[in-house]
């Protein structure tokens, strides 16, 4: 990927990170590109950062710049011409039905970090978030500098179900991290994506970021079965034949 050039870059300074075990591909090291200092990065930066491969976490915004590797690869899901397969769509009708959303501002919830720990220590144990105290927490999704909300998605007793974290662009949403119960019926996370998609094409945003897909990884799998999507690669958003 090539270094940011546009105007609104020129006050940034971007750094390579020292090595880091991987998380996603066991054995591996790996590196992140950071664009610092972080107070810089504004809402139109970040949403150019973001076009060009770009992801955050707390007050830092990355990307990949691993020694000889290029496993993970930026995808975005055009959310004006995606439709949903008849699975995803059969989901759709169920969850509709069991599920309310409420949009709210970033915030600690108490509720929320309860549901956060069971999510990691179930679905990610031992990699290290599973650990996470309150501080960890707040710091890793409760920091944000950009334009930021949460969707909490509560069933029909008013028990919290799931938490979306998202970012807002000038073109789309960045969807930051999702958490949910790892107990209840459904495919929580894919019905998480497909409200984000949703909520996009009710507002006229284009695109649905998406993160890192990674060939390698199981966990990254998902990512590629909402289409059709672009893919960046030599720093060119791409509609690839596969995945």
């Amino acid at each position: 990927m090539s270094k940011p050039s546009e105007s609104i870059f020129r006050r940034l300074q971007f750094y390579t990170t020292a090595a880091y075990p991987c998380s996603y591909l066991p054995g591996r090291m790996a590196r992140s590109e950071v664009a610092a200092p972080a107070h810089l990065v504004d809402d139109a930066a970040y949403s150019r950062l973001i076009e060009q491969g770009f992801r955050r976490s707390g007050l830092f915004t990355y990307r990949p710049a691993c020694n000889g590797c290029r496993a993970c690869i930026p995808l975005r899901v055009d959310t004006q011409r995606f439709v949903r397969n008849r699975t995803q769509q059969k989901l759709w009708r169920h969850m509709q039905e069991a599920l309310r959303v409420q949009l709210a501002p970033l915030h600690w919830d108490a509720s929320h970090f309860a549901l956060y720990l069971r999510y990691q220590q179930q679905r990610h144990p031992g990699a290290g978030m599973d650990q996470d105290d309150q501080a960890q927490y707040t710091q890793f999704l409760l920091t944000s500098r950009v334009h930021t909300e949460m969707a909490e998605f509560h069933d029909a007793g008013g028990q919290l179900r799931m938490v979306a974290i998202m970012d807002y662009l000038d073109h789309g949403l960045s969807a930051v991290y999702t958490f949910y119960d790892p107990d209840w019926h459904g495919s929580l996370g894919t019905y998480g994506i497909l409200w984000q998609l949703d909520y996009c094409r009710r507002h006229q945003l284009p695109w649905l970021y998406l993160g890192y897909w990674i060939a390698e990884s199981r966990k990254m799998a998902y990512k590629s079965r909402f289409r059709p999507h672009q893919i960046l690669q030599d720093g060119v958003w791409v509609e690839p034949s596969d995945p």
